[in-house]
């Protein structure tokens, strides 16, 4: 292989968001149609040649027969953008008349590999690993063969976010960790942790209606989905969150009023 075609035969692939292919010189590879984005990613992840048979079956499981179609027009739309990027195919692909694959030498960097490189390292932080995830596996993709790995992925993440919302706030870091903490409720409603830190951050910083407006939302989730109550923990978070807020206000009573504070301290 000529220094070349070496040379423009690494690819940045990012399958996490938006799906990219960029060339070493940060040119980007487009790859018009869903049919050939879907191959490119199945290639991408398996990162080992399989039989055109099992690669349409994954991709258009309804009929074997009608994938064939689909198959050869996704992989003739990936030769002709990679053509059209100044890309040596046989550097790129490696295929016959019964197999299919993606060279492993051709890809430089791949957003799914580094994320979980970073979960499998215990020196990455939480905080690395959510920026990291750019959004779900194959987003805009309906095909069913990606389905179990983007679940797994995005419960890798839900996970890891939930750590940095817990993080920033024993650090005193309160919007960030709001910020992380409706993130992950956005996603997963379901996940009582960032619920609890809300409940906290606005123990903290919010008004009592906040707090009790919170954790209602958080009781209404878990009676209709799962008919459960909230954990003793974040029960204990939403009192002490509640007591903060209440000392909050006669700490203010106390400067705009002292002979009211006196008592509001006496009828408590």
């Amino acid at each position: 292989m000529s220094a070349r075609v070496s040379a423009v035969s690494w690819l940045d692939v990012t399958l996490l968001g938006r799906f990219t292919i960029r060339t070493a010189d940060g040119g980007e590879i487009r790859l018009v149609g869903r049919h050939a984005q879907a191959l490119f990613t199945l290639l991408a992840l398996t990162r080992r040649p399989r039989t055109r048979e099992a690669i349409a079956t994954d991709l258009w499981p309804e009929s074997l027969v009608a994938a064939t179609g689909p198959l050869r027009q996704a992989l003739y739309q990936l030769r002709t953008a990679l053509a059209a990027a100044g890309l040596d195919l046989e550097a790129v692909l490696e295929s016959d008349a019964e197999t299919l694959g993606i060279r492993p030498e051709a890809i430089r960097s791949l957003d799914v590999a580094r994320f979980e490189a970073c979960l499998d390292d215990p020196s990455c932080q939480a905080e690395t690993a959510v920026t990291l995830f750019g959004g779900d596996l194959a987003e805009g993709l309906g095909h069913d063969c990606f389905a179990a790995e983007r679940e797994r992925l995005a419960d890798h993440f839900e996970d890891a976010l939930a750590i940095v919302a817990r993080r920033r706030l024993e650090a005193g870091d309160v919007d960030g960790a709001r910020f992380a903490a409706e993130r992950l409720i956005a996603r997963d409603p379901l996940r009582e942790e960032a619920h609890e830190v809300l409940i906290a951050v606005h123990g903290q910083t919010g008004s009592r209606s906040q707090v009790v407006r919170q954790y209602r939302r958080l009781c209404d989730v878990l009676a209709r989905e799962l008919e459960e109550a909230p954990l003793p923990e974040t029960d204990a978070t939403y009192r002490k969150a509640l007591a903060r807020t209440i000392a909050r206000s006669r700490e203010r009573a106390a400067v705009l009023d002292p002979v009211l504070a006196k008592t509001l301290a006496v009828v408590s």
